[in-house]
C-alpha cells in the first residue's frame, strides 16, 4: 500500500474507479457526485491515507478554504451558539472557521480584521463594536466578502443578518404594561450599537404609546456585562418611586440585575418583575426562570454564513441584503403576573 506521503489524487481515483475530476469534486463538496460514488471516493481515501494539498489548491484557484468570524463576546451563550451555527454552515461547504474576540473593543477589532486579511480569508462574517462603516470599508477595500451579523450599519453598502431588536423588545415592554406596572426601567446596552439602541427605541414606543415616554431618568445605559447590570439596577433602586419591573437589554444585563436585586433584598417577582432581551440556553439552568425575547441565535450564523458563500460564489444579487429574523417572546415566572395594587 502507497504511504500517505505518497498517495495522489490520481491514486485515490484509480482505486476508487473514478476520474481525478470527480475526487476533486468531493473534497472540495463541489458539483454533483452520487451517493454511491462519493462513498467509493471517500473509502479510497482513508484507505490510502490521502491528505490533499490545501495550500496548492489555494494558490490554484486564489482560495484559501477559510473565512473569519469576528464576534463581540465568545463567553456570551448567545455568541457560542452563533459560532455553532457558522461552524456547522461553514463545515458543510468545506470552509473553516477562524475565530476572534473582540470583547467589544475597537482596537481588538481592527487587530483582529488585519490578521485575518494578512491570512488571505475568503472572506468574513463581522460583529462591529459601533454602527459605524469603516471597519466593513476596510475589508471591501481588500476585495474580500464581508456580512455583518447582528448589528445594522446605517452608511454601509453591506449584507445583514439580524434579529428584530426593535420589535422583540416592544414586546416585552408591552407584556409588562398589560400586567400593570407603570415604572418600568430600562437598562439598555452602550449608546451607537444598533442593536443597543433599537431596544431603547423599543422600550420608548410602548410607553409612549400609554403615555408615559417621558422619564428619561428610567433608562440607563451600558455595556452588555453582568458587572454594568449589576450597577444599572443599583442605580435603578435608588430612584422615587422606585420602579416596578426592569427591562434587560441582554441576557448578560439581567444576570447581573438579578444578583443586585437580590443583594438588596428585593423579591423577583413579588417586589420587581423581570424582563430579558435573549434567553439562556436550557443546559444552563436547572428551571428556565426568565421572560425573554429569545432570539434564533443558531439561525443567525448559519443564514449568515450561508450568505457570504453565496456572495463568494457568485450568487446573491447586486443589492446587499438586510435579513431581519423574528423574536420569540417567551413569557416565565419573572415577569410575575398582574399587579393587585393601583398607582404602580
Amino acid at each position: 500500500m502507497l504511504r500517505q506521503s505518497q498517495a495522489t489524487i490520481r491514486d485515490v481515483a484509480r482505486l476508487a474507479g473514478v476520474a481525478p475530476a470527480t475526487v476533486s469534486r468531493v473534497l472540495n463538496r463541489s458539483g454533483y457526485v452520487s451517493e454511491r460514488t462519493r462513498a467509493r471516493v471517500e473509502e479510497a481515501i482513508a484507505q490510502l491515507g490521502y491528505v490533499p494539498n490545501r495550500l496548492a489548491s489555494s494558490l490554484r484557484f486564489k482560495r484559501t478554504g477559510t473565512i473569519g468570524l469576528v464576534l463581540s463576546d465568545v463567553t456570551n451563550p448567545f455568541w457560542t451558539t452563533v459560532a455553532r451555527g457558522v461552524e456547522d454552515a461553514a463545515s458543510d461547504h468545506g470552509f473553516n472557521v477562524i475565530l476572534c474576540n473582540t470583547d467589544e473593543s475597537e482596537q481588538e477589532q481592527e487587530r483582529y480584521i488585519t490578521v485575518l486579511l494578512q491570512k488571505q480569508v475568503d472572506g468574513i462574517l463581522l460583529v462591529p463594536v459601533r454602527s459605524a462603516p469603516k471597519p466593513v470599508e476596510q475589508i471591501q477595500n481588500q476585495g474580500v466578502a464581508v456580512v455583518v451579523l447582528d448589528r445594522r450599519v446605517p452608511n454601509a453598502r453591506v449584507d445583514v443578518v439580524r434579529c428584530d431588536s426593535f420589535g422583540g423588545a416592544y414586546r416585552l415592554v408591552r407584556l409588562l404594561l398589560t400586567l400593570g406596572h407603570r415604572r418600568i426601567a430600562a437598562l439598555g446596552g452602550p449608546e451607537g450599537v444598533s442593536t443597543a439602541d433599537d431596544r431603547v427605541a423599543g422600550y420608548r414606543q410602548a410607553l409612549a404609546e400609554v403615555g408615559l415616554d417621558r422619564s428619561a431618568e428610567l433608562i440607563f445605559r451600558g455595556p452588555f456585562t453582568q458587572a454594568c447590570g449589576y450597577e444599572m439596577a443599583q442605580r435603578a433602586l435608588t430612584l422615587e418611586p422606585r420602579p416596578t419591573a426592569i427591562f434587560a437589554a441582554n441576557n448578560f444585563i439581567a444576570i447581573g440585575a438579578l444578583k443586585a436585586l437580590r443583594d438588596a433584598g428585593v423579591r423577583v417577582p413579588e417586589d420587581m418583575a423581570v424582563v430579558t432581551f435573549d434567553d439562556l440556553p436550557e443546559g444552563l439552568v436547572v428551571e428556565p426562570f426568565l421572560t425573554a425575547a429569545a432570539q434564533p441565535a443558531y439561525e443567525m450564523g448559519q443564514q449568515a454564513t450561508e450568505l457570504l458563500l453565496a456572495r463568494l460564489a457568485g450568487r446573491g444579487g447586486p443589492k446587499p441584503q438586510d435579513i431581519v429574523l423574528p423574536t420569540e417572546v417567551i413569557v416565565r415566572r419573572s415577569s410575575g403576573t398582574a399587579l393587585a395594587r393601583s398607582g404602580a
